[in-house]
């Protein structure tokens, strides 16, 4: 017993109730220092040393060192080793807290002595993790100590609150995939070694459900399964704990297979698993009946399956599957019953993950109803083979429900003989006897669709004979009829897909359809309603392939290859539904041709296979033209393989000739080896003959030496029968000699001489006779000895013969056998070689009369091609005059529709209508975040609508052109860019944008770097047409750059210097230092509104011009809000005025080209500003309130248009009402949140596209121009008028009624020029200058007197043009 079991099995207490903390009194030194019993050596921890931070956990241990003490594990540590090397004691060992009596310092701790039972909360993480994750790593610990009762000190918890624990740990790890190893390290250290059973039984729990709801990482999964293997092996381990380690190696190997659950294990969940109890949930079929599954935390979709397939004794379940029902419940959302959306379930899922999610509170906000759904995957090839009545009641319930919801559009009397089938498998016989009931089965099992195209009586009538007709069959019939029907179809027994159309090269599939893929191809439907489009057989598909967001097709189409993309979430369904049909066709093939092969000889399979070739042929003939060019392939590819296969037939010839000589050779050797092996076996029967011969003589011996034995013994019997007789002689001598001494005292006594002769020779008679017999015995015993001599020498020469003999037959008996065993394998390799060279030579045999057949079918091929090609010239010329007639018909559709948008422009520029456009925002980021949902739809290219309130239908409002999230800067510029032109033209054109702060106003006038915006397109638009018409006009161009900033006009392009200059120290009004310019908003003769005072800069590029923009746009006011993150606080206004010369009519124009972004309105309740923001949100809701109003007054038509309430309105009264083209930019924010203000603007849009302009031409005469400018400068020099005076006389202030026409305005331009400069008459001109008034007067008069002579004659072409009425208009007025 090692020492520290003796150390423990003495100090153990003996009370039972004590018998749990037993370790805290092991050496009853102090309490903690303990001593765990013997832990398993972990083999697989050697290669992971480095993620163990055991010198941070060393330097950790040592800072909480308090007063010499060291804690638990190094405690332990210096026990176990010290005890280990000098075997001392236990409590002498800990006698000194710091060792120093124990016989030296404590080694560091290992990789080995962190994974050991500890009741100690631990410094810091075992493994390296970052600092963050180690703080969390320590109290998952500390959690870990109290769910088992360990932590020093503390009570016992009840159950509620270590589930609470529990839960606590697996969130961490479910979270956080670095803390994931850090557990599993932990509860590896709270089981390993843990001397307390009702612990170590809480640690293993913990440990069944950690590794139920998440595996270890790749790294860490085989030092784990070491542990809980080792552990279940492990003897010394109670029942109870390896009760648990066997759930926790089952736990493990499943999620290892499916990964870690996806949502948190919910308390029921965990109280479940702790205790074994299995929750339960119900799984529906597609008839409404329904099933209790049972599950756990580690039951996956497969097994959930197989163990329903079990209740329902279902056992061909292969195809069969899980998936999530989703129905739409939400009337308002959904006003019409739509059909259920099924979701495909992994099958390496968890159940309870899938329960927690169809629980969720979100699922039900939404408005849907989940539940989970039990079918079939797909309907497969070899399902038609299956008999199982359970199966073929599922799959008719399948394709019924499927053909129901109009997954299978058919033709009425399809429709009509599938009802009574129907019918008659739900019913039986005898339901049309009730009519009501008759009718509304009809009304069940036909599609709506299909239901519409004809009167009830009549779909009455046709299901009612054919439902008689059905009288004599079962409903198991009217099943598989129904289903028969189903596989007809080109796309029966399909598995459907919605997806959205990416690309599609020959443009004929819609925006949106749904993908049918069965054992014949892919299908497309158009969705609404379901009409079938068009199909690609699987041979036509030569590559797909899919993402997690689309899936593409590389397939043949009238024998062109093209490459379809989907947008679609269920590619890998889709392409693992395509692999399934191609790999059950291949198998069916090729187990035909294996039938065929073994049912049929070589020739027979030959024929079948070209009168096949035969029938693909007469097929082919039997297509249509758009076959031919795939025909033409496939001959080309035969003509290939026919020449491959005579290449493969002449090498095949050669090394069949090559083979055959080998043959040949292999034949001699054989017969060689042949007369070897007879040599070898009459070599053996000789062998064979003298080991009968050796083994008779050895017999013969063996007699001999039987006999040899028998005479010894017969010898010795002789020998013991004379020594006997010796002995009978002896004693009858010495009873003589008795005699003869008796009678020789008689004899001496009675002195009888004579007897004592006679007793004499009787004596002398008996000596020779004892002679005689000691001889006797002499030669006996010689004689014996003589023949053991003999038989020792025998049998000594028999045993060496005999060993001679056995080695020699077992020296030859190996030789032969090795012998044999090399003849053997040689013979064998032969033979082997044989069968292989015959396997070749009838392969090629084969091959021969395949390339013979190929031959014989590449013959008819070539007649049938030349048939093909004559067809192809008849129907290419058809094809031709076809062609060339659909591109006359398309030219001339082109042209109308280029008329038809021309003549349109035309009268909407006549009219002078305000075009309007819409642009949609997309939802922003912290949009979604918050939740907030589109509220705005766009029905087509023309239209917006969006649900308001408790409306039924949604609002629609109409405008020129919306523009949808999708479109780009570009899109929206090409919609934009014949404005450029016009104001090149002459006209005055502006483009402005309005809506809600943050609905991305700026972003579509002036954009960004990488997205530029209507400004810097238009620019360079404007420039490009300059450059263009370079040769033919001359231009200049001057740009204004405005902002309106809380009712004040601020010059952005004012130089900064004047700026500086204006707003130094001492500056005022009545100072004599600089000050701003004043800027005053007037309208010149021709109705445009002019700054008077403001900045006109002279560009002449485009760099200059937006350089110039740049600059201005820096300055201007921007600030951020709750709505958005740079909202711009004032309006800003760009103006171009450009003016163009034509080189040959020397007539000018004068446009004007104007881009306004309005600051947009808000809320101070959602922007949330203050301050200076809200005066700010104050100022730009009051402009544009006064906008709302000029724009309700020209939608109304009224008189009276109220332009001057507000400079904003002042700016833009001559594109609002006035003489412009305008086009405005009304920008909507997408969300719910903003649907209020979002249908302010719409509505506000929609006014201003009821307002017209009058659009005129500003184009002037050379002439008229010159005498203008001569009139000017005349009055000039006759003190009439000064230049000052002059531009004031020719500016009005802006009036409240439109002005249209150019007479309006030069009648308001007089009037409000006299009220305006009061005093700049001639009278007060002339008084200035009374020195030269009177030649100065006489001049002009002549002057004036030309001008009007001149501006009187007709113009060019007859007719007087508007600026010579305007001119004298302005001269009989001077």
């Amino acid at each position: 017993m090692p020492v520290e079991a003796s150390m423990m099995a003495a100090d153990r207490p003996e009370t039972p109730s004590a018998a749990d903390d037993w370790s805290l009194k092991a050496t009853g030194s102090e309490p903690g220092f303990l001593t765990p019993p013997t832990a398993r050596r972990l083999q697989s921890l050697s290669g992971h040393e480095e993620s163990f931070q055991v010198d941070s956990f060393n330097r950790a241990a040592h800072r909480n060192t308090t007063a010499g003490k060291l804690t638990q594990l190094f405690k332990t540590k210096m026990l176990s080793r010290t005890s280990m090397s000098s075997g001392a004691s236990p409590a002498s060992s800990s006698k000194s807290p710091g060792g120093s009596s124990g016989g030296g310092a404590a080694a560091p701790a290992s990789a080995d002595d962190l994974l050991q039972w500890s009741n100690e909360p631990v410094p810091t993480s075992l493994l390296r993790l970052a600092p963050e994750h180690a703080a969390r790593a320590v109290k998952m610990f500390v959690g870990i100590l109290r769910y088992c009762g360990d932590a020093p000190g503390s009570e016992q918890i009840s159950q509620a609150q270590a589930i609470e624990t529990a839960q606590k740990l697996l969130h961490q790890g479910l979270k956080r995939p670095e803390l994931r190893d850090e557990l599993y390290m932990q509860l590896v250290k709270q089981t390993r070694g843990n001397p307390s059973p009702s612990s170590r039984s809480k640690a293993w729990g913990l440990f069944n459900l950690v590794a139920a709801s998440m595996p270890p990482s790749k790294d860490f999964t085989g030092l784990i399964s070491e542990y809980v293997h080792s552990a279940l092996q492990d003897m010394e381990e109670g029942e109870e704990a390896k009760e648990a380690a066997a759930a926790t190696w089952a736990a493990l190997k499943r999620s290892t297979k499916c990964g870690p659950r996806r949502t948190l294990p919910s308390v029921e969940e965990i109280v479940a698993h702790l205790s074994g109890v299995k929750l339960t949930t119900i799984v529906f079929f597609l008839d409404e009946t329904f099933e209790e599954v049972a599950y756990d935390i580690t039951t996956s979709v497969a097994e959930a399956v197989e163990q329903l397939a079990g209740l329902i004794r279902l056992q061909n379940f292969q195809t069969f599957t899980l998936y999530e029902a989703v129905r739409p419940v939400n009337p308002k959302l959904n006003p019409e019953p739509l059909p259920d959306e099924h979701l495909l379930l992994d099958e390496h899922r968890y159940v309870a993950d899938i329960v927690a999610e169809l629980r969720h509170p979100r699922v039900v906000r939404e408005g849907c109803q989940s539940r989970l759904l039990f079918k079939k995957r797909m309907f497969r090839e070899t399902d038609e083979s299956v008999s199982e009545p359970q199966f073929i009641n599922l799959s008719y319930v399948q394709a019924q429900h499927d053909y129901l919801a109009g997954n299978y559009p058919v033709v009425r009397e399809d429709a009509a003989q599938m009802a009574a089938l129907q019918l008659h498998a739900e019913h039986g016989p005898g339901l049309d006897l009730d009519p009501e009931a008759f009718m509304a089965g009809i009304e069940r099992f036909v599609t709506r669709q299909v239901l519409m195209t004809r009167p009830r009586e009549e779909w009455r009538a046709d299901v009612g004979s054919r439902y008689k007709a059905l009288a004599q069959h079962t409903k198991e019939d009217a099943r598989t009829q129904f289903m028969r029907i189903l596989r007809t179809l080109p796309y029966g027994n399909a598995t459907f897909f919605a997806v959205r159309r990416i690309e599609d090269p020959i443009g004929l599939l819609p925006p949106r359809l749904i993908l049918g893929i069965n054992k014949r191809g892919v299908h497309f439907f158009r969705p609404v309603p379901k009409e079938y489009l068009h199909s690609a057989e699987l041979r036509d598909i030569m590559q797909f392939g899919s993402s997690s967001q689309a899936v593409f097709f590389k397939m043949r189409v009238a024998g062109v290859l093209h490459i379809f993309q989907f947008e679609t979430r269920q590619g890998e369904d889709i392409c693992m539904a395509l692999q399934t049909h191609i790999n059950d066709i291949m198998m069916k093939r090729y187990s035909k041709v294996k039938a065929a092969t073994e049912a049929h000889p070589t020739g027979d399979a030959a024929q079948q296979q070209a009168a096949g070739s035969q029938s693909v042929c007469g097929g082919v003939m039997g297509g249509n033209a758009a076959y031919n060019n795939k025909m033409e392939e496939h001959l080309k590819e035969q003509q290939a393989q026919l020449e491959q296969a005579q290449q493969a037939l002449a090498a095949a010839q050669q090394a069949e000739s090559q083979i055959r000589c080998d043959n040949d050779a292999l034949q001699g050797e054989l017969a060689d080896l042949r007369e070897l092996m007879a040599g070898e076996a009459a070599s053996r029967v000789a062998l064979q003959d003298s080991l009968d011969e050796s083994e008779r003589q050895l017999g013969e011996l063996r007699n001999e030496l039987d006999m040899t034995k028998s005479a010894l013994t017969a010898a010795t019997a002789l020998a013991s029968e004379h020594s006997g007789r010796a002995e009978v002689e002896h004693a009858r001598l010495a009873e003589l000699e008795g005699l003869l001494e008796a009678k020789h005292k008689e004899l001496e006594e009675a002195q009888l001489g004579g007897l004592l002769e006679a007793k004499h020779k009787e004596l002398e008679e008996a000596q020779a006779r004892c002679a005689a017999a000691s001889r006797a015995a002499e030669a006996a015993a010689a004689e014996r000895d003589l023949l053991e001599r003999k038989v020792a020498r025998l049998e000594k020469g028999k045993e060496s013969e005999l060993k001679e003999l056995k080695e020699s037959y077992e020296s030859a008996a190996l030789e032969m056998r090795s012998q044999l065993k090399a003849r053997g394998e040689r013979l064998g390799e032969l033979m082997e070689a044989a069968a292989h060279n015959a396997a070749q030579l009838e392969e090629m045999r084969h091959e021969v009369e395949e390339v013979r057949a190929e031959a014989a079918e590449l013959e008819e091929l070539r007649e049938l091609k030349k048939d093909i090609e004559r067809k192809e010239k008849q129907q290419a010329a058809i094809i031709e005059n076809q062609a060339k007639r659909l591109e006359e018909l398309d030219r001339l559709y082109r042209e109308e529709v280029v008329a038809r948008k021309r003549a349109h422009n035309a009268l909407q520029d006549a009219k002078g209508k305000i075009r309007v456009y819409c642009r949609v925002r997309p939802m922003l980021e912290f949009e979604a975040a918050k939740s907030q949902t589109p509220a705005v739809s766009m029905p087509n290219e023309l239209t917006v609508s969006h649900f308001w309130r408790d409306e039924k239908r949604p609002r629609e409002y109409d405008f020129d052109a919306v523009f949808s999230p999708q479109h780009t800067q570009e899109d929206v510029f090409e919609d934009t860019k014949h404005l450029v032109r016009s104001a090149l033209d002459g006209y005055n054109v502006c483009v402005f944008a309005y809506g809600q702060t943050g609905s991305g106003k700026t972003f579509t006038i002036y954009g960004n770097e990488a997205c530029p915006g209507l400004t810097p397109r238009g620019v360079r638009e404007m420039f490009a047409q300059i450059d263009k018409d370079a040769g033919k006009a001359s231009y200049s161009v001057r740009v204004q750059m405005l902002e309106l900033y809380q009712d004040t006009l601020m010059d952005l392009l004012l130089p900064d210097a004047v700026r500086r200059n204006a707003t130094g120290a001492g500056a005022g009004r009545h100072s004599n230092e600089p000050q701003l310019p004043k800027l005053d908003i007037k309208k010149d003769p021709k109705g445009l509104v002019t700054v008077v005072g403001a900045t006109d800069l002279s560009v002449t590029s485009e760099q200059q011009l937006l350089t110039a923009i740049e600059q201005g746009l820096a300055r201007r006011h921007t600030s951020s809000t709750a709505m958005n993150r740079e909202s711009s606080r004032s309006h800003l206004i760009i103006s171009c005025m450009i003016e163009g010369v034509n080189m040959q009519s020397q007539a000018v124009t004068r446009g004007k080209l104007s881009f306004v972004d309005l600051a947009g309105s808000e809320r101070v309740k959602k922007s949330g500003s203050t301050g200076e923001c809200l005066k700010e949100a104050q100022a730009i809701n009051k402009s544009l309130s006064a906008l709302g109003d000029v724009i309700s007054a020209l939608a109304a038509e009224q008189p009276h248009i109220p332009y001057r309430n507000h400079k904003l309105t002042m700016l833009m009264s001559d594109s609002l009402g006035g003489n412009a083209k305008t086009l405005m930019f009304v920008n909507v924010a997408p969300t719910d949140a903003n649907l209020d203000e979002s249908q302010n603007s719409l509505v506000y849009a929609t006014r201003v596209r009821t307002i017209k302009n009058n659009a005129l031409r500003d184009e002037a005469n050379k002439d008229v121009l010159r005498l203008r400018k001569q009139v000017d400068f005349w009055k000039e020099q006759a003190g009439l008028l000064s230049a000052e005076a002059k531009t004031a006389a020719d500016l009005s202030d802006i009036a409240d009624r439109r002005c249209d026409s150019p007479a309006a305005a030069s009648t308001g331009t007089a009037a409000d020029a006299d009220a305006a400069v009061p005093g700049s008459g001639v009278s007060s001109t002339a008084g200035s200058r009374p020195s030269t008034a009177a030649g100065r007067t006489m001049a002009a008069a002549a002057v004036l007197q030309a001008a009007a002579a001149a501006a009187a004659a007709p113009a060019i072409g007859g007719e007087e043009s508007p600026d010579s009425r305007s001119s004298c208009e302005g001269s009989e007025t001077l």
